[in-house]
């Protein structure tokens, strides 16, 4: 057994421990100091502090903490406003010389500060904020690039759904309301700002990354917003001249794809129980779907992938996020009269019709109603036929709007997704 060679009321520490610890505090230092002399070397600009200044601020914080554990805390609290004071003062020094950013200094001070933690056993939360530190530091000119092209209709977006999400939302009542005890406003909220930030995700992604680099990204990305769109948006390109009637296809079956792990992510997150059954019939839909896409996309590998821009649309669009809550209230609703009046013909009926516009909605809200009222095997069920009428209404708009060549495709994609929705319906019902 390892002997202690700090061993208080309230601190104990190995001497391996020890060693391990001043490792990893000596190594973070490294690693800042090797990004701040680096980056210094290409401005071919004289640093405020490089590798050794680092290592040693790394140390000092390490050494503060010992202090405090061994002497006294207000010992390690003139260490810090020493490294504080020397700290400002250099940011005095070079401020007056015209340079007023202040990174490497604050760098310096969470470098003492990540040394002291490191001590005192916080080592997987030294080295995450030591990564956090990394990226942002080495990704200035990147980040100087985003920023200057984000537009002021971006910022209003950001700014809304913070509001929405930090301001009202923590405010909604968790109460059951209406008819059927089913209307609760804190789950509506909830699905308005999942459905939002779906969207918002989806649109940063795009606009980062760019629909540009790659029709299959397109459809992968666009599948996230919406993958009506991606169908709707390349079953029309299919009729330019020249078209590239498999990559566009391989991109409407990528969105489909994404739609059933959609599918996957609503389940989990409001009644994760109905995978125990659900999960390996939707697999087999995505695997299959995943499948159809790759096949096509092969086909065309030879050809070079055209860039295509798809509409962005609006960064946040609350608008269509509440009409999609006031839809999910609407569904528990009809499927709550259909529970009562139908039975499960009832809801069966009502997933398929929801299904036709959004399977997002449906999803939540049989998930949700799984809960309270229906079996499992009845949400399951309707789940699935949601799933598939959703990707039946794709179906019916890619047949309508691509070209004559691309229905072949079209034929052959969505021929081996029916074929893997009924063995998936077939598994279910076992």
């Amino acid at each position: 057994m390892d002997s202690y060679i700090i061993n208080t009321a309230g601190f104990q520490i190995t001497e391996l421990d020890m060693f391990i610890r001043l490792l990893v505090a000596t190594g973070i230092g490294l690693l800042i100091g090797l990004e701040r002399e680096h980056a210094a070397l290409v401005k071919k600009e004289q640093t405020f502090a490089g590798i050794r200044t680092f290592v040693l601020l790394t140390l000092t914080g390490f050494t503060a903490a010992v202090l405090h554990v061994l002497l006294s805390p207000w010992i390690a609290v003139g260490i810090v406003v020493a490294v504080v004071v020397l700290t400002a003062i250099s940011y005095w020094i070079t401020a007056h010389k015209g340079d007023i950013g202040s990174t490497s200094e604050l760098a310096a001070m969470l470098a003492v500060v990540l040394g002291a933690l490191t001590f005192l056993g916080y080592i997987e939360l030294s080295l995450m904020i030591t990564v956090i530190i990394l990226v942002l530091l080495s990704s200035k000119l990147s980040l100087m690039k985003v920023i200057g092209q984000i537009t002021q209709e971006e910022i209003y977006a950001l700014i809304r759904f913070v509001v929405v999400a930090l301001l009202i939302f923590p405010f909604l009542p968790n109460k059951n309301y209406g008819p059927y005890d089913v209307i609760n406003p804190h789950d509506i909220g909830l699905v308005i700002i999942l459905t939002s930030g779906v969207g918002f995700l989806g649109y940063v992604l795009m606009r980062v990354l760019g629909a540009t680099k790659g029709v299959l990204l397109t459809g992968i990305i666009g599948g996230l917003v919406s993958s009506t769109m991606v169908t709707w948006v390349f079953s029309k390109k299919s009729k330019e001249p020249g078209a590239l009637n498999a990559l566009y296809t391989s991109a409407i079956l990528a969105a489909c794809s994404i739609m059933v792990v959609r599918v996957f992510l609503w389940v989990i997150l409001f009644n994760k129980n109905l995978l125990v059954k659900l999960a390996v019939p939707l697999g087999i839909l995505f695997l299959t779907a995943a499948a159809a896409t790759i096949y096509f996309y092969i086909r065309d590998k030879k050809e070079n992938a055209t860039e295509s821009k798809l509409p962005l649309g609006k960064p946040l669009d609350m608008t269509n996020a509440v009409l999609f809550g006031a839809l999910y209230v609407a569904i528990l609703l009809v499927i709550s009269y259909a529970n009562d009046y139908l039975g499960n013909k009832g809801i069966f009926i009502t997933s398929g019709i929801a299904g036709l516009s959004d399977v997002d909605a449906i999803t939540i809200s049989i998930s949700k109603m799984s809960v309270i009222t229906i079996s499992a095997q009845t949400a399951q069920n309707a789940i699935l036929i949601a799933t598939l009428a959703n990707t039946i209404a794709k179906f019916g708009i890619a047949l309508w709007a691509s070209s004559k060549e691309m229905r072949r495709n079209i034929f052959i994609g969505y021929g081996m997704i029916f074929l893997a929705a009924l063995a998936a319906f077939g598994i279910l019902n076992l």
